[in-house]
């Protein structure tokens, strides 16, 4: 088990003032004369462009500014006090609860509000809160978290299309390249620093049951609060989420590698996991290729293929792969979705239904595979622990001789299964129904204890 708890630590800024004295000796007469107006006066194009300070940071900062955020969150976390009064005459200790606040940092990926941040930096979190650049703040909906990778998806509604950065490629980055972080170190809102790619493929080992492989490493100024921020190149392209710092070090920093966003996104985004609907594609990349079509299922019996790339849906542009899958989310069961896809040198359109299949019966699989009931949070829990945000399913029973008899306790509240959000019984419905008896599944739960709050991380076995 994991205490919830939270470091605040400060730091002293030191800022150092560098200037040189620049003297000259002049001659005497017109000749210094001119010189020094030379000197006082630059040609009036110099003065206008301002090239000489425009530098690839300067403009990298201005067209991706909008698309940064900072991301704060709210838990309430219980702590057990004991005074030297209370320990001497040995009466009970107090339990306090209190609200705590962290910052972290992330980027909008799709105009249609999506935003990648890391995993830990809403993990357990009640409350989520977007900032823009231009101070406006908004309540997020948690979409999909990875704790493997250290990648969360988040939700922003608004009547607006959101500024949005393009999602780069790991293959091309060059070692030596100049990068850009922007984030919320430390609380300080949209801070930019640059530096240098400092090598790839590196592993950042945390524990036994926790590592990061193949991340970018840079020396660009990275602290508490950049967590889930961009690393950019040049091009204002994502090549990275900020996600790590060696407390022991200066100068070193890691980001995930885009390329793991292109791999895991269309799984996060899949409305098929989402709800209970059938399209039968697989689609990614920068070119929106179809990488796979499901025998039997609708995609099938229209005609697509694989290797088909998808140009537009409902006659709206398809950008990438990840755009396909943002498209398909705003799809209705039961809707017809229209296709139009290349293949070879020709454009053909495809009429492929989204087809409805019952929904499972998550309190049934609950009790077959794992042995417990479930319910939603009752009120008074809301209210006795000041829970107003949290989202989940608390345990109401455990078999005695069933598989989760030495996991789980009635009261304790299940945030995910298998990195999913378990906001009803149809969602624990939906990802219980993907899992093979007998297979492990993982949970997320938070347990209330008379000592303070827990987050537990637990694998369980399904019954077979």
């Amino acid at each position: 088990m994991t205490r919830l708890f939270e470091k605040y630590a400060g730091r002293a800024t030191r800022c150092m003032l560098t200037g040189r004295w620049c003297g000259a000796f002049l001659a005497v007469g017109l000749l210094s004369a001119w010189a020094a107006i030379a000197w006082t006066a630059p040609p009036a194009e110099h003065r206008q462009s301002g090239d000489l300070r425009r530098s690839p940071v300067v403009d990298v900062f201005e067209r991706c500014r909008e698309a940064v955020v900072n991301i704060s969150t709210t838990r309430v976390v219980q702590m057990r006090s004991v005074s030297l009064f209370e320990s001497i005459f040995d009466f009970a200790p107090r339990v306090r609860r209190h609200k705590v606040h962290s910052i972290g940092s992330g980027v909008v990926i799709h105009s249609a509000g999506y935003v990648v941040t890391n995993a830990h930096v809403v993990a357990q979190a009640s409350d989520v809160q977007v900032t823009f650049s231009d101070g406006k703040s908004e309540t997020a909906e948690i979409v999909a978290v990875d704790p493997e990778h250290d990648l969360a998806v988040l939700k922003v509604s608004g009547e607006h299309a959101f500024a949005s950065v393009k999602l780069g490629h790991t293959g091309d980055i060059l070692v030596g390249e100049t990068v850009v972080a922007i984030g919320n170190p430390l609380g300080l809102q949209h801070t930019v620093t640059a530096g240098i790619v400092s090598a790839l493929g590196r592993d950042l080992v945390f524990n036994d049951n926790v590592t990061y492989k193949n991340l970018i490493q840079t020396d660009a100024s990275i602290n508490p609060g950049n967590s889930g921020g961009p690393l950019l190149n040049v091009n204002c392209e994502l090549i990275g989420i900020n996600t790590a710092i060696r407390g022991d070090a200066q100068n070193i920093g890691f980001a995930i590698p885009v390329d793991r966003l292109w791999e895991t996104l269309p799984v996060m985004l899949d409305l098929e996991r989402r709800e209970r609907v059938q399209v039968g594609l697989r689609v990614s990349g920068p070119r929106a290729e179809v990488e796979e079509v499901r025998p039997g299922s609708p995609a099938a019996d229209a005609g697509l293929k694989v290797r088909d790339q998808i140009l537009r849906v409902n006659g709206e542009p398809v950008r990438d792969g990840i755009d396909y899958y943002v498209h398909l989310l705003n799809a209705h069961p039961g809707d017809n979705m229209n296709l139009a896809v290349k293949r070879g040198g020709r454009t053909l359109d495809f009429d492929v239904p989204i087809r409805v299949t019952p929904l499972p019966d998550g309190d049934s699989l609950a009790r077959k595979l794992l042995g417990i009931k479930l319910t939603t949070i009752p009120s008074r829990v809301r209210r006795q622990y000041d829970l107003a945000g949290l989202t989940g399913m608390m345990v109401e029973e455990v078999e005695r001789n069933g598989p989760a008899r030495k996991a789980l306790e009635p009261g304790d509240i299940i945030r995910q299964i298998e990195n999913m959000p378990t906001t009803s019984l149809k969602q624990v419905g939906l990802v219980l129904e993907q899992v093979v008896p007998g297979d492990a599944v993982d949970i997320e739960l938070i347990r209330f204890e008379r000592d303070g709050v827990y987050l537990i991380n637990i694998s369980i076995p399904t019954r077979k």
